[in-house]
């Protein structure tokens, strides 16, 4: 199994085919860690990198709960506030969620974009 770090590496290599820039990675803070920070020309995505074996208990998704939520939307706030250049951008909250689609194939991202609302 992979663990976190490269699972954050393959997500961030993920959204770079679509276009995105990778800000920062690991962004930690004294309120949390966000996993990636991209920029799509448009707006800034905090991105909240999630891997399960199993599907048991909801999955990978279902795991970012609220107070997970809550803890990246302060992280995200402070990331602006050491950052003003990106204040006047909109934010979206993604999920990339590494679950089993095929048991031969292993684990597959699915890009949940706009998973969460702060």
């Amino acid at each position: 199994m992979l663990d976190g770090d490269e699972f954050e590496a393959r997500s961030a290599a993920l959204l770079e085919t679509y276009g995105l820039r990778i800000l920062a990675r690991q962004y930690r803070c004294k309120a949390g860690e966000i996993d990636l920070i991209a920029f799509d020309d448009h707006r800034l995505l905090f991105v909240e990198v999630r891997a399960r074996r199993h599907r048991s208990h909801g999955g990978a998704a279902a795991s970012v709960n609220r107070a997970k939520q809550c803890r990246i939307s302060r992280c995200a706030a402070y990331f602006l506030n050491q950052h003003p250049r990106w204040r006047h951008l909109p934010c979206r909250f993604d999920v990339i969620a590494w679950e089993p689609r095929h048991a031969a194939r292993g684990l597959e991202a699915r890009w949940i974009q706009a998973a969460f609302i702060t």
